[in-house]
């Protein structure tokens, strides 16, 4: 069963697209970036604005019913090399304990001048009782 959850932010429905996707235990999130209520927080800051993301990323994703724990992989999307360093730091105090297999990718821009992180995280809900790092 394929479930959809809107944030109810306007780009959805005008875009055409879910903030999170769950097909049966897998949860998707579409790309968070670090606007809230229409203002880019933390502009001119990589790491504020992967922490915003992640936020607004794993809130999406409690709703729809996954926990941090749950997340498998992560795609970081930044507008510089130099922003790879601090986003990767966010992402390592974020997931620490969750360790997801992530992929940092440098773009040449997003769809917001101000914008300079986007984030999609994907989780397993079905595997919580067996979860461990090796």
């Amino acid at each position: 069963m394929i479930t959809r959850f809107s944030s109810g932010g306007p780009w959805e429905d005008k875009y055409g697209y879910s903030r999170v996707v769950r097909a049966g235990d897998l949860l998707v999130t579409a790309g968070c970036t670090s606007t809230v209520d229409g203002a880019v927080i933390g502009a001119g800051d990589p790491a504020a604005q992967a922490r915003t993301a992640f936020g607004i990323a794993l809130d999406a994703l409690a709703a729809a019913g996954a926990l941090g724990e749950d997340v498998i992989r992560t795609r970081m999307y930044v507008t510089h090399p130099d922003h790879a360093d601090p986003v990767a730091s966010v992402h390592g105090e974020v997931f620490a304990g969750v360790r997801p297999a992530a992929t940092i990718v440098v773009v040449a821009a997003l769809l917001h001048p101000d914008h300079l992180v986007e984030v999609e995280i994907e989780a397993y809900v079905g595997g919580r009782a067996r979860t461990q790092l090796i």
